[in-house]
C-alpha cells in the first residue's frame, strides 16, 4: 500500500471562490504589466527588454526597481543589484511551499520561477496539501501567463507613446513602488523602524553618488529591523 506522500496528486474541482480571488488578482497584475511594458519602452528602452526581464525574472518590484534605475541613468550592475536585493525574500517563499510545489524536478524548477507573493499567499490560504498545491499552480500559471501578455501589450504600446513626461508616466515607477510598500509599512512598526532612517540615508546621499546607488544605500536601514522586538 503506498503512503499518502507517495500518492499521485489529482486534480479536483477548483473552489468558485478560489478561481473568483486568482481572477481578481490576475487583473490587477495584468493592468500593472501594461503600466510596466509601457513606462519602459515609452522611457527609451527597446520592446524586447520589458519582455525578457518578464519572462525571465518575473518579479514586479524587482523588475520596477531595475527598470526604474536604468532610465534614471542608473549602470546595470545597479539595476541588477537593486532588483535582486528586493527579490531575496521570495527564498523564505520558496521554504514555505517547499512541499506544496511538488517533488518532480520539472515540477520544482517550474514552481520555484513561480513564487510570488500573491501564489504564496493563495497555497497557505488552503486547509489541506491537495488544495494548497492547486491553488499554487492555479494562481502561479495564470499569472504568469497574465502578467507576459500584459507587459507585452503595453511594451508594443509604449512605443507610439513618446515623452513619459508628456503623460505624467515618469511619475509612475515611484507611484507603484510606494504601493507596493505602503501595506507592509502600516502592519509592521519593525519595517517602519527601517524604512525611515533608509529613506533618510537615501535622500541624504542621492545628490552626490551615481542613480541607483541610493537605493542600495538605504538598505542600511535593514540593521534596525526587528530591534524592540527581543527587549
Amino acid at each position: 500500500m503506498r503512503s499518502v506522500q507517495r500518492t499521485p496528486w489529482h486534480p479536483f474541482p477548483p473552489d468558485p471562490e478560489l478561481l473568483r480571488d486568482v481572477s481578481l488578482v490576475c487583473l490587477a497584475g495584468g493592468i500593472v504589466g501594461v503600466s510596466f511594458g509601457a513606462i519602459a519602452v515609452a522611457g527609451g528602452l527597446p520592446v524586447w527588454v520589458p519582455v525578457v526581464m518578464s519572462l525571465v525574472v518575473y518579479a514586479g518590484s524587482a523588475q520596477f526597481s531595475a527598470v526604474g534605475v536604468l532610465l534614471a541613468g542608473g549602470g546595470p550592475f545597479a539595476a541588477a543589484a537593486t532588483g535582486l536585493l528586493l527579490n531575496t525574500r521570495t527564498a523564505a517563499f520558496s521554504l514555505a511551499v517547499a512541499g506544496i510545489i511538488g517533488t518532480g524536478r520539472l515540477a520544482r524548477l517550474a514552481g520555484a520561477h513561480l513564487v510570488t507573493d500573491e501564489t504564496v499567499a493563495f497555497a497557505l490560504a488552503q486547509r489541506d496539501p491537495e488544495r494548497r498545491r492547486a491553488a499554487f499552480w492555479i494562481s502561479g500559471l495564470g499569472l504568469f501567463v497574465v502578467w507576459n501578455v500584459g507587459v507585452l501589450a503595453g511594451a508594443l504600446a509604449g512605443s507610439a507613446l513618446g515623452d513619459t513626461a508628456t503623460y505624467g508616466l515618469d511619475a509612475a515607477f515611484p507611484a507603484v513602488l510606494a504601493a507596493l510598500v505602503l501595506p507592509a509599512l502600516r502592519e509592521d512598526a519593525g519595517i517602519r523602524r527601517a524604512a525611515l532612517p533608509g529613506a533618510a540615508l537615501a535622500l541624504a546621499v542621492t545628490p552626490v553618488v551615481p542613480a541607483g546607488v541610493p537605493v542600495l544605500v538605504a538598505l542600511a536601514g535593514l540593521a534596525l529591523y526587528g530591534r524592540g522586538r527581543t527587549a
